[in-house]
């Protein structure tokens, strides 16, 4: 087969053969200059270290340091010329740096590799994501504590099967989802910690000859120690999926709140308004007002979780250490990152911005029989019933009203007594959603004095 017919094969994209189709396949230039930030740090540390240690001298490292920084500059002003052929973001800077200082330049890879160099900036840059996570999750708990603080006594209907169940408040359900993200930012910290070790040194696979310090480097570079095996260092990706997992878990937190929020904005149940910073109209529809945010984070999950499998099916086959197999673990990465960063800031707006219809919200709360339970526990409570007999006459008192149209407090106690003749007039101090919630004071129940405490508990955490 001809170099043409080849070409024909792989269709127009490639100009020139084999050759363009590998620089194709094997350059990363296009997505990992994100990290050009990290490479820059871990280079000017790198550098200062080779200094220090006498493996290079003074003036050369302060020139490979000055012209870092002006690589630096020129990349953040958008005057950098990035190279395919360079491959990837070390070679391309290398390549400048060269043009800038010379001779000197050349020194700058001594006691290093791009194995140990790539395993530094990455881990970097997703530490750095880690601690924006962080900020943005924390962000979304103070507006959610918010809405909790104003509606700690706002009652609503709680669900179960997405249908009624037992009333609760709304302040209670906004402070359900601050303990999700409070889990989300424990795992993002936890990871945190885990991946807060320095690969710089590792060098290809087995370390280097040249007395180089690793601890200097690491502490330059903010981590807490270097790593303890070289061949762990360069090979290891568990940093990049344990980010990926707790993102995954944060996106799965955000598309269920998001769900609830594409409910609730909806005319049937009206529970809450979204402000038009954060809806979009129709074409077609001039009434409609659509919770389109609402809906792209319910779907950037699947971007998250799909990066988490892609990076777990790279690395799932890969002897040590660095295989190029490994250079997948990138692009993935960054698109989370940015989907979760996106979704967290943009769910803070939301929560921020909502407005809870307080008068749907208490008109739903008593429907679908939703006091049911507190009968029954006022029959245990009261009447010495077991539960499962008071589970049986309040499942009756329920189908009575039921056919007479009404709900529980509608009934009279005539029919009520109909039922089980011991039941009194004190049985309708229980049925009202107010005193539902109200009775609710167990720790972690949907009192409002109890979602106040927890309100309180979460501001100080919070502040």
């Amino acid at each position: 087969m001809t170099d043409k017919t080849a070409n024909q094969m792989w269709g127009g994209r490639f100009a020139a053969g084999p050759d363009a189709i590998m620089e194709a396949i094997n350059a990363s230039i296009g997505f990992d200059r994100r990290m050009a930030a990290q490479d820059i740090a871990g280079s000017r540390a790198h550098a200062a270290m080779l200094a220090a240690t006498g493996i290079v001298s003074a003036k050369d490292a302060e020139a490979m340091r000055e012209g870092l920084l002006t690589i630096l500059s020129e990349i953040e002003a958008g005057e950098f010329a990035f190279s395919t052929a360079l491959e990837d973001i070390h070679m391309n800077v290398e390549s400048r740096l060269k043009d800038l200082i010379g001779e000197p330049a050349g020194r700058l890879h001594t006691g290093r590799s791009r194995n140990d160099q790539v395993a530094l900036d990455f881990r970097m840059w997703v530490r750095d994501q880690v601690d924006a996570a962080i900020e943005g999750v924390q962000a979304l708990m103070k507006a959610l504590v918010v809405q909790a603080e104003a509606g700690a006594d706002w009652v609503m209907p709680g669900f179960t099967h997405l249908q009624t169940a037992q009333p609760v408040t709304w302040g209670h359900h906004m402070l359900a989802y601050v303990e999700m993200l409070a889990r989300d930012l424990s795992r993002f910290r936890d990871a945190r910690v885990r991946m807060n070790e320095s690969p710089l040194g590792a060098a290809a696979l087995a370390g280097t000859s040249f007395p180089i310090d690793r601890e200097m480097t690491a502490q330059a570079l903010g981590f807490d120690r270097p790593m303890a095996n070289s061949l762990d260092a360069v090979s290891d990706r568990d940093f990049a999926l344990e980010f990926l997992s707790a993102a995954s878990i944060c996106a799965m937190h955000l598309s269920r709140l998001a769900e609830e929020l594409v409910i609730w904005s909806s005319a049937q149940f009206r529970f809450v308004r979204l402000s038009d910073r954060f809806s979009t109209g129709s074409s077609i529809m001039p009434q409609k007002k659509n919770p389109d945010a609402a809906e792209l984070i319910r779907a950037k999950i699947g971007r998250i979780f799909g990066a988490n499998v892609a990076l777990t099916m790279v690395m799932k086959g890969l002897p040590l250490t660095y295989s190029k197999d490994m250079q997948e673990d990138k692009e993935q990465t960054f698109d989370a990152a940015d989907s979760l960063m996106l979704a967290l800031a943009a769910m803070t707006g939301m929560v921020s911005d909502m407005t809870a219809n307080r008068e749907a919200l208490e008109g739903a709360a008593g429907s679908g029989f939703s006091t049911a339970t507190d009968l029954a526990d006022w029959l245990v409570r009261t009447l010495n019933m077991p539960f499962r007999d008071a589970h049986h006459v309040t499942g009756a008192l329920v189908a009575l009203a039921e056919g007479k149209g009404c709900d529980l407090p509608d009934l009279t106690l005539a029919d009520m007594q109909s039922v089980h003749g011991a039941i009194t007039e004190e049985v309708f101090g229980v049925l009202g959603v107010h005193n539902s919630v109200a009775s609710r004071m167990s720790y972690g129940g949907t009192a409002p004095a109890r979602v106040r405490e927890q309100v309180a508990r979460w501001q100080a955490v919070l502040a």
